[in-house]
């Protein structure tokens, strides 16, 4: 049966390849389906596209192969590769999608979010989120030395664990009234999206949300088929 596959919070990184190579078996376990979306981050930090560091380019060589198989792929940025464009799309044979986007899964509209913008608990956070995602800011950075924005970026993880260790795990959940507010907006009764990392399916007012799990010991995935079931499937990853 046709299936079309949702990820999200692979934190791809070059001190966790353990990860990566999960995910290059995962591509090759799955290479007759319909479609893979990636809803954002992807990578645990990504400085641009102009980035010449080995994982990106061994990513991008891995995904090419995929979507030539035949797959449509998608990929949709997060709060930790924001920067992420459409050059790297080109490169890996995937079409970047913005958040939020609303898709037909075989005959159902469904919403597909990275999900951060959901967690309005946390006023500080959604406020950085507003300046990363302004043009302006992001072309001031992108014109910088790739030696200095990878200093940027090892510095805002650091503010990013520091601050989240001080907040109440509510807090860095979605708010249930925004998750109704958007299904209501975009006139769907079902989300997908990840970014917290508590893997679950939840019932709301205005429908149904799925939440994708982070690629650490094991990883959670989200599976449509193309009789409209969907089911939440666990992968172990080995060192």
């Amino acid at each position: 049966m046709a299936c079309t596959w949702f990820i999200s919070d692979l934190h791809l990184d070059p001190a966790r390849p353990a990860v990566t190579r999960a995910f290059g078996d995962f591509l090759q376990a799955h290479r007759d389906a319909d479609a893979l979306y990636i809803l954002g981050d992807f990578f645990e930090a990504w400085i641009g596209d102009d980035d010449d560091a080995p994982l990106g380019q061994e990513v991008a060589a891995l995904l090419a192969d995929y979507s030539a198989a035949g797959p449509d792929l998608y990929l949709m940025q997060g709060n930790r590769d924001f920067l992420l464009g459409e050059d790297f799309a080109r490169r890996a044979g995937a079409t970047l999608i913005p958040d939020p986007t609303t898709i037909d899964l075989y005959g159902r509209p469904v919403l597909l979010m990275h999900g951060d913008s959901l967690c309005t608990g946390d006023p500080e956070y959604q406020q950085f989120r507003a300046l990363a995602r302004s043009p302006e800011w992001q072309a001031d950075i992108l014109a910088r030395p790739l030696a200095e924005r990878r200093a940027l970026a090892a510095q805002l993880r650091n503010m990013s664990s520091e601050a989240n260790s001080n907040k109440a795990e509510d807090i860095m959940d979605v708010t249930p009234e925004e998750v109704d507010k958007a299904l209501t907006a975009q006139g769907v009764d079902c989300l997908i999206h990840g970014h917290t990392h508590r893997p679950a399916r939840h019932r709301h007012t205005a429908g149904e949300r799925w939440v994708l799990g982070d690629w650490h010991a094991s990883a959670v995935v989200l599976k449509a088929s193309s009789d409209s079931a969907l089911s939440l499937e666990n992968l172990s990853i080995s060192n």
